[in-house]
């Protein structure tokens, strides 16, 4: 075969496995915050970059959100997306929320406990790993180490 359609071949299922991961994500979420909170406004922006229409709710009792999800007690963040199935706590990594909807466990969420340092919406470089943890009813098992 042809170097060059070979090579045109390849990049196309490149592209293609790229586009079902990215289609995978849902196309709309809500994010519940604080009205003051301005990462988790950044948060917000950066699922719009990848495609994802977010409605922003800061007029409601957040600790009621992470209540009726099930986020475990004292593994919150600022805020809480619902996001098609799933619950995402906190500033979760891209890689985080994508494996979640590639993989489909059994499972109310994901969430990443507090405001650590280069994640999404947060400034600054990552300063140690991340521990993504999934939940459900409360109680929290390890997920992903980023």
């Amino acid at each position: 075969m042809n170097r060059h359609l070979t090579a045109l071949l390849a990049g196309g299922t490149l592209l293609l496995g790229a586009a079902t991961a990215q289609a995978a994500l849902p196309e709309e979420a809500t994010l519940y915050k604080n009205p003051q909170c301005g990462c988790c406004d950044a948060y917000a922006r950066h699922l719009e970059t990848l495609g994802i229409a977010v409605t922003v709710v800061d007029d409601i009792e957040l600790g009621e959100i992470k209540q009726a999800a099930g986020v475990p007690y004292g593994l919150g963040a600022c805020h809480t997306v619902s996001l098609g199935d799933y619950w995402i706590e906190g500033h979760v990594p891209l890689a985080a929320v994508e494996s979640l909807f590639e993989e489909r466990p059994a499972t109310a969420g994901i969430g990443l406990a507090g405001m650590p340092l280069g994640t999404p919406g947060m400034p600054g470089p990552q300063r140690e790993p991340y521990e993504v943890y999934r939940f459900e009813d409360h109680q929290a098992t390890p997920y992903l180490t980023l």
